[in-house]
């Protein structure tokens, strides 16, 4: 069937994407995509994947488990948020959840209840941190003006989570802060320390490709949506970068706007500054 409509490519991609979005809880098969793009299969995984950096399916699980979250968040559940969100069974959703959640859907419910956090908080060469790990690793480092701001910021993370104060894996905790201090005073590299990332699909992408970079490297938003294969996605690469709440560890701090702007910074530009002036005088640029 000829299509009626005289939108370009990249229209009928952004029209594929915000479907997804709203049918996020329908299956909808790559043939059907297709034949509402009028585009062949092949074509449109392509091209959507060049674009968006993802496959529609995976596009469609990226919102798909922001539902999920949403559905555990607000008491649902776990077989009431499979429903909601729209996966097909648990079975399905399990791989994905424990990849993109940090722990089982059962545990993130209600945010995190039953979770054990364990938190340490030091000063460094930037100011006060806040380290925090789950059993799979660091799942928040940030830095804050004093103790009770950085501990609301990680009740507001783990809303129903227990945290309490480094006991058992203290002397980890001690350890990986003074790894990571001594980074930042340039007396040794970043510790590679285990970490238990939580976003969606397209996030994941941004913050493993982030973990990539050496210090002294410095790349762009667009540098970063070309790498990960969405070229055209510069503003969800930015906004990932902004969504990182792993200072330090996921240098989202080597990433400049266009024209070599600092651009925006979660912890603040003046340390952003400091951070990558600190590195241009320890590191070789790569």
């Amino acid at each position: 069937m000829p299509d009626p409509t005289p939108l370009t490519v990249a229209e009928r991609l952004e029209a594929i994407a915000r479907h997804l979005r709203e049918h996020a809880d329908t299956a909808l098969p790559l043939a059907q995509l297709a034949a509402r793009a009028h585009l062949s299969p092949s074509h449109l995984q392509r091209r959507f994947k060049a674009r968006f950096g993802l496959s529609p399916k995976q596009y469609q699980d990226g919102y798909r488990m922001q539902r999920l979250r949403g559905a555990l968040q607000s008491g649902a559940s776990v077989t009431e948020a499979i429903a909601t969100a729209g996966f097909g069974s648990s079975s399905r959703l399990y791989g994905q959840a424990t990849r993109t959640l940090g722990m089982p859907p059962s545990r993130y419910r209600a945010g995190g209840a039953g979770e054990v956090i364990h938190y340490a908080i030091r000063w460094t060469a930037e100011g006060l941190l806040l380290m925090a790990a789950t059993a799979q690793g660091v799942c928040l480092a940030e830095f804050g003006a004093d103790e009770a701001a950085l501990l609301a910021q990680l009740q507001r993370e783990f809303p129903k989570a227990e945290c309490v104060p480094a006991n058992a894996i203290g002397a980890d905790l001690d350890a990986w802060i003074l790894a990571l201090n001594t980074h930042l005073q340039g007396a040794g590299p970043a510790p590679d320390l285990p970490l238990d990332l939580r976003g969606t699909a397209f996030q994941l992408q941004v913050w493993q490709f982030l973990r990539t970079l050496e210090p002294g490297a410095r790349r762009t938003y667009s540098d970063v949506a070309q790498a990960i294969g969405a070229p055209r996605a510069v503003r969800a690469a930015a906004s990932a970068c902004g969504a990182n709440r792993i200072a330090i560890l996921v240098p989202c701090h080597r990433v400049l706007r266009g024209d070599g702007g600092l651009g925006g910074y979660r912890w603040g530009v003046e340390r952003k500054d400091r951070l990558l002036a600190r590195e241009a005088r320890t590191s070789t640029p790569q």
